[in-house]
């Protein structure tokens, strides 16, 4: 992994964090998440014109991811309702490497070095260790913590599916910007279906239309530098790598949230980090 792959992951973590304290910072998540997927499309549109056409080889990836997307997307808001977010994020981000790694490992044939896969550990442990500190329903409630984890198996699909289909496709930026807008639309007719009042609160609401404006670009252009870093280097390192974003969360929650900072959570940062480090040296 170069260093100018290692600093993009991070920079998209750092992304993915700001916008999930938006959206955590939101009362009503089936519209904030709604906001986030639809505000994909206008940036995605605007840059169709410029990026290549994805290659039709990518065509069976792009309709899978589509579909896993809008499954990842309907889990999270699920795993939100039932659980604490700071619960649910770090299992849901957590769970999602290590599948990934097994995937690799075991599907794809990748063989990765004693170093890599003691990095990609320290990570998973270190945002575990997160999701531990706080002793509150999304812990001891196994509905939240089962949705939190079938988020997870979503995220670990997206991240293999995408990451081989950008390769495919030739165009990281093209299979992104066409994989986004169309799941922008499927979600958007699903929420209108379901819960039309979520929908039109995105386009009427104030804090709703940030939101869609903010979380949706953010969201978009971080996952555009993460899908772009797997054509360039293993996927199951480009995302245990990004997951670094939770770290990010905790920062944003301590500075700017005023969350209390706990021995616990230096600790558990401390092996994200210690991970990150080997990653970076190993990678």
């Amino acid at each position: 992994m170069t260093l100018t792959v290692f600093l993009m992951v991070l920079l998209a973590a750092a992304i993915h964090a700001s916008w999930n304290a938006l959206v955590k910072s939101t009362g009503d998540k089936v519209v904030s998440m709604t906001a986030v997927t639809v505000g994909h499309a206008p940036l995605a549109l605007l840059a169709m014109p410029f990026v290549p056409m994805p290659k039709i080889e990518a065509l069976p990836y792009l309709i899978g991811s589509v579909f896993i997307h809008t499954g990842y997307q309907l889990a999270l808001m699920l795993a939100y309702r039932l659980g604490d977010f700071t619960q649910v994020y770090p299992i849901a981000r957590g769970s999602g490497p290590a599948l990934v790694m097994l995937f690799s490992v075991f599907v794809l044939g990748i063989a990765f070095s004693a170093p890599q896969l003691a990095a990609v550990a320290l990570v998973v442990a270190g945002i575990f260790c997160l999701a531990l500190l706080r002793q509150t329903d999304g812990l001891r409630n196994p509905q939240a913590v089962g949705a939190a984890l079938m988020t997870g198996c979503f995220i670990a699909s997206y991240s293999v599916v995408d990451g081989l289909g950008a390769r495919a496709a030739g165009s990281a930026v093209g299979y992104i910007a066409w994989m986004t807008t169309i799941n922008a639309l499927v979600f958007a007719i699903i929420i209108g279906i379901v819960n039309r009042p979520a929908l039109k609160a995105v386009f009427t609401q104030p804090q709703a239309q940030r939101t869609f404006v903010f979380g949706g670009a953010g969201s978009v252009l971080a996952y555009v530098m993460v899908v772009w870093a797997m054509t360039q280097a293993p996927i199951a390192l480009v995302t245990a790598l990004r997951e670094t974003s939770t770290v990010f969360a905790l920062f944003l929650g301590v500075v700017f949230l005023k969350e209390r900072l706990t021995i616990g959570k230096v600790v558990a940062t401390v092996l994200v980090l210690s991970g990150v480090l080997l990653l970076r040296m190993n990678g």
